[in-house]
């Protein structure tokens, strides 16, 4: 089924453990938070459901509740929202890594949950990152793929990014100008798996800008970013 643009961040974590500890821990889980709003009083639960170990990976999705207020006959009215983020943790060959796909925000939230539920520590769970060389190399083996690079890191006094866009991409004395100033921070490029376009920041949150289907974006996630990680 086609959603809206998916968004998702990559975090790594850094005890060693198994899948299968991870579900046995995560199964069934359910926590319930009370918070009052004026004369109100709400339940904010977290529910982790649908978990399942396929091959490398080990999915589920968490439910998580928050309160928003929405204008009612110009009052402002508490209202319960659930979001739903898929997770996903990736046994790699040298590392261990957890997707969560949802904005960064949420992610982060997530992330620092899961930490402190499956580990006991805020610390180990922490963000993936890319090296500005991979990220560099990843765009020199497909340059006319990159539509968007924002550099960052930049040693010009007062400038604390620079950009390329569309045709400049392909100056290349431009490129390698603001490339001796700075470090590649964000590419948009062209998936080789779908043609989606997809936008990437060194610290591993990951955009699509082409509605497709959650599992293509997941995919497209494990195949073209996943090898970039450091």
């Amino acid at each position: 089924m086609l959603g809206m643009p998916l968004a998702a961040k990559i975090f790594r974590v850094k005890v060693d453990t198994s899948l299968e500890e991870l579900a046995d821990k995560l199964r069934d889980y359910r926590s319930v938070e009370i918070q009052k709003e004026g004369e109100e009083e709400f339940e904010l639960l977290i529910e982790v459901g649908d978990l399942k170990i396929e091959g490398e990976h080990l999915s589920g999705i968490i439910s998580k509740d928050k309160l928003i207020f929405v204008n009612q006959r110009g009052k402002l009215k508490p209202v319960l929202k659930t979001v739903d983020a898929r997770i996903i943790f990736s046994k790699l060959k040298d590392k261990l890594l957890l997707t969560v796909v949802q904005e960064k925000h949420f992610a982060n939230a997530i992330a620092s949950m899961l930490s402190q539920l499956l580990f006991l520590s805020y610390k180990a769970i922490v963000e993936a990152n890319i090296k500005p060389e991979t990220l560099q190399e990843f765009h020199e083996r497909n340059p006319e793929g990159t539509k968007v690079i924002y550099f960052d890191n930049i040693d010009i006094p007062s400038v604390n990014k620079l950009a390329l866009y569309g045709d400049a991409l392909k100056n290349s004395p431009l490129y390698e100008e603001y490339l001796a100033h700075g470090k590649i921070w964000y590419i948009v490029f062209t998936s080789r798996r779908n043609g989606a376009v997809m936008g990437l920041t060194r610290n591993c949150v990951v955009t699509s800008f082409t509605k497709m289907p959650e599992e293509d974006f997941v995919q497209c996630i494990f195949e073209e970013v996943y090898p970039l990680i450091s």
